[in-house]
C-alpha cells in the first residue's frame, strides 16, 4: 500500500472530503476526521474504537499498531502501509468512517 492508495480507498467512502491539519492530509465525514496520512508517508492513521483497534492489532500486528499516548488509548491506530493489505485497510477505513459519520 502507498499513501496514494490509502487516499483512494478513503475517498471512495461516501461524503468523504480530503482536508489538511498540521501539514498532512486528513479525511473527514460530517466535518470529523476519520483517517490521516501521517507526516511520515510510511504510515496512515485510522480512528477506531478501542475494541475495534484491539481486533485489528490482534489480527494483523505487523500492519496495525496503537498510537502512543491518549490518542492511542482512544482508538487512534497507526497503519503500516508497506504491511497492510488492501482489504484489511478498506475494512478499517470503513469502520473509522462509520464511527465518525454516525457520531453526534
Amino acid at each position: 500500500m502507498t499513501p496514494d492508495g490509502f487516499r483512494k480507498l478513503a475517498l471512495r467512502l461516501p461524503d468523504t472530503v480530503e482536508s489538511e491539519h498540521m501539514n498532512h492530509p486528513d479525511f473527514r465525514v460530517n466535518g470529523r476526521i476519520f483517517a490521516t496520512i501521517a507526516p511520515d508517508p510510511a504510515f496512515g492513521v485510522v480512528m477506531l474504537t478501542p475494541r475495534q483497534q484491539r481486533d485489528f492489532v490482534r489480527s494483523d500486528p505487523d500492519a496495525f499498531v496503537r498510537v502512543n499516548g491518549g490518542w492511542g488509548r482512544g482508538g487512534a491506530t497507526k497503519v503500516v502501509l508497506k504491511a497492510v493489505k488492501s482489504a484489511k485497510l478498506s475494512a478499517a477505513l470503513k469502520l473509522a468512517w462509520l464511527n465518525k459519520s454516525q457520531s453526534d
